[in-house]
């Protein structure tokens, strides 16, 4: 049984990101809070946590290399596009 109470204060916006979390999975705010923290990440979770984190730091890497090898693209079709103007003149 439930018997002690704990006050939290927050900001309007999390306030209102907890209750509609909490409509959305169909329990009480108060729920909610427990279900989260009480919950532990099993072996399987933590794994796919790692991996994502993984994932995520890959993603940003291959944006990075796509945006110099675009950038090294752009350079190469600006000399091309100087050189036959030049050599139009």
């Amino acid at each position: 049984m439930k018997t002690e109470r704990v006050t939290l204060l927050t900001s309007p916006d999390f306030k209102a990101f907890l209750g509609a979390e909490a409509r959305r999975e169909g329990v009480s705010v108060a729920e909610l809070i427990r279900r989260r923290c009480e919950s532990r990440l099993t072996e399987e979770e933590a794994l796919l946590a790692g991996l994502t984190r993984e994932l995520n730091r890959a993603v940003g890497e291959a944006k990075a290399a796509l945006k110099d090898g675009l950038d090294e693209a752009r350079a190469v079709l600006s000399d091309l596009r100087a050189a036959r103007a030049d050599a139009s003149i």
